[in-house]
């Protein structure tokens, strides 16, 4: 029964940790365009979003690769849904091959 709360808490944290990562990715870029120091932003920014994602993995992965395999799965999701969210609620991103840019 603990394994699965811990699995449970493994997908969330990978969730929390992947939407915190590429959204944080996402508004630096953005604010990088009207920023006076670009690369200090996202030199900050990189440090603060990689030391944050790492230590919610070491803190929930206790050793367990099966937990790791759920959180990095999750992690990869986020992206999933950080890109649909710019695609559908940020249509002005895209260029006319309709990529985000």
């Amino acid at each position: 029964m603990n394994d699965i709360i811990y699995l449970i808490l493994a997908v969330f944290v990978g969730l929390l940790a992947g939407l915190i990562f590429y959204g944080g990715l996402w508004w630096t870029v953005q604010k990088v365009l009207v920023s006076k120091r670009p690369g200090l932003l996202f030199l900050s920014s990189y440090l603060l979003r990689t030391t944050f994602v790492l230590v919610s993995f070491v803190l929930v992965i206790d050793g367990n690769l099966l937990r790791l395999l759920f959180c990095f799965i999750s992690f990869i999701i986020a992206r999933i849904i950080i890109k649909v969210y710019i695609e559908k609620y940020k249509p002005e991103l895209k260029s006319k091959d309709g990529r985000i840019e």
